[in-house]
């Protein structure tokens, strides 16, 4: 069978070559399994493109997809599930943080017939703010969108060539890719392993992007934050209707003091943030469904390395 590798790279140069050589060595026994090693250069400006397309000259399982500029992290997966061509396909971080040696597990798993097959850590070798956003996130990803996501999180997968076809139709712009291959309801086993830390390098997964993970998750998977506009525009309403019932009772027992305006000022600002909000809570989902409907494609891409035939135009 042809397993093929998915390896997003943002200025990667440092850690192509490493990769390569730690699934070389964790696959030496899966002599049985042809690997296909597709990254995607996601506007790097550094040579890892040109690095790998040198290996790809001399190794013919190495293809690179240079992308016209920096899409992110979910669209370049999109577009290594685009133009792989095996029977299935893992996907792993450049950075090494995730063991290749987790992949000859999952490998197993998905032998045994699980279409969808997740690397769950269970333990992070991280700074603590990381550990801590990426446990909110999960809990809160549990609790109003995905139940299925692990309390753990997940980082690497494997999945069936009937799942890649499924992913790659949907064709989803701000989204997560992860999110949608749970949506999909294929079968699914877990394999557990711990998630060291980044040897070279540094990593671009910002704080901005992560925000951005965040809401585009929660917008595409949760109808949660609607709701709260509407549970926020009954209790704001139940609590004006109240109030003006009390000021009727008390003008009838003729208490018609004069209050101070800075209560007035304090809530009419209050209400006025609330608004603001379940307005830009409502303009995230009008914004994307406008976004969809354009039709513009979730990648672009520049130019390719190492493909025997160009690569299909799909983007």
């Amino acid at each position: 069978m042809r397993l093929s590798l998915l390896i997003p790279v943002l200025n990667e140069e440092e850690n192509v070559a490493p990769l390569i050589a730690a699934v070389d060595a964790a696959f030496v026994a899966e002599q049985e399994t042809e690997l296909e090693f597709v990254f995607v250069d996601d506007g790097s400006r550094d040579a890892t493109y040109s690095i790998v397309a040198g290996i790809s000259q001399r190794d013919p399982r190495v293809k690179i997809i240079r992308l016209s500029r920096n899409f992110g992290s979910h669209p370049a997966l999109l577009a290594a599930f685009t133009y792989c061509t095996g029977d299935a396909a893992a996907y792993l971080a450049a950075d090494l943080q995730d063991p290749p040696a987790v992949l000859c597990e999952m490998l197993k798993k998905w032998r045994e017939g699980f279409p969808v097959v997740w690397g769950q850590r269970i333990k992070r070798e991280e700074p603590l703010s990381q550990k801590l956003f990426a446990q909110f996130y999960y809990q809160l990803m549990r609790r109003y969108a995905l139940p299925q996501i692990p309390s753990g999180g997940l980082d690497t997968c494997m999945i069936d060539r009937r799942v890649i076809d499924s992913i790659v139709s949907m064709r989803e712009k701000n989204t997560s890719i992860f999110g949608l291959i749970l949506w999909s309801g294929f079968g699914q086993a877990y394999v557990s392993y711990e998630r060291a830390q980044r040897q070279r390098g540094v990593s671009r997964w910002t704080l901005g992007k992560k925000i951005k993970l965040v809401v585009d998750s929660f917008v595409a998977f949760s109808f949660a934050p609607i709701r709260l506009v509407t549970y926020l525009g009954l209790i704001f309403a139940f609590l004006g209707f109240a109030y003006g019932v009390l000021t009727m009772i008390r003008a009838m027992l003729g208490y018609t003091a004069v209050e101070g305006w800075a209560s007035l000022i304090t809530v009419v600002v209050f209400l006025s943030g609330v608004q603001l909000l379940m307005l830009g809570i409502v303009a995230e989902y009008l914004w994307r469904t406008f976004d969809e409907s354009r039709g513009r494609p979730p990648f672009l891409v520049h130019e390719t390395a190492g493909f025997t035939t160009p690569p299909p135009a799909r983007s």
